[in-house]
């Protein structure tokens, strides 16, 4: 790590590469093996205008505050803190309280708010994506050993040769449709742990939309859903 650059040394890479991280801002600058470092790093340090101005082009910092709205599969959701209310997070649907819009209202020490929010997103993320799985397994034949989730920033889910599926806990923010056909895609890795053709054509058969469909929003959409929770700053 170089002055907030963090410098990778890469065998396949062939020329110097500088990146910035959509889903953390974190700056990369990668390196052919033998290239010699001191120019690379000369050249990088030229680049900071660049750097700055990637920068402004990510998503701003979405931190789980009273009145922060977040998508919870598929529909809004309005975090309050109520003193008075339970530390436990408890959703409350729209309608209800006088409401028009669904809330999620969590009391204790103000300091805890964001926390215990994220906590509350977690264990709900993981509930439904074991419905999901459960729900393709058995669609596909197949058994999971275990059903994970955990915060990745790489990928949005992975399946193990033991069955084991974890996911990334975001997924609950993204489109309900999104998070099956992710959840579709890790099953169907239980019958083929490729991405060949047969691969694809279950992935096809389980999911009930267009697959591709969801890739895309990912790939456009997906690095915001890592700023949900985090300061800009941070």
């Amino acid at each position: 790590m170089i002055d907030g650059v963090e410098v990778v040394r890469h065998p396949r890479a062939r020329v110097a590469r500088l990146s910035v991280d959509p889903a953390t801002g974190r700056v990369r600058l990668t390196v052919p093996r033998r290239m010699a470092l001191a120019k690379v790093v000369a050249w990088a340090g030229e680049k900071a205008e660049w750097i700055a101005a990637q920068r402004a082009k990510l998503p701003q910092g979405r931190p789980f505050v009273d009145g922060a709205v977040v998508p919870v599969a598929g529909r809004d959701v309005r975090l309050v803190w109520d003193a008075g209310a339970s530390r436990t997070p408890v959703l409350r649907p729209s309608g209800e309280g006088g409401d028009d819009e669904a809330a999620l209202v969590c009391g204790g020490p103000a300091e805890a708010f964001a926390t215990r929010i994220e906590r509350w997103l977690r264990r709900e993320a993981l509930r439904l994506l074991a419905e999901d799985t459960a729900h393709y397994a058995a669609k596909a034949g197949v058994t999971v050993a275990q059903v994970a989730v955990a915060d990745p920033r790489a990928r949005w889910g992975s399946c193990s040769s033991t069955g084991a599926i974890r996911y990334s806990w975001r997924l609950l923010l993204a489109p309900i449709s999104v998070r099956r056909a992710t959840v579709a895609h890790e099953v169907a890795h239980r019958v083929h742990m490729h991405h060949g053709p047969a691969f694809h054509a279950l992935v096809a058969e389980l999911f009930e939309g267009d697959p591709d469909d969801a890739r895309r929003w990912l790939r456009a959409s997906g690095a915001a859903l890592h700023w949900y929770g985090r300061d800009s700053s941070s």
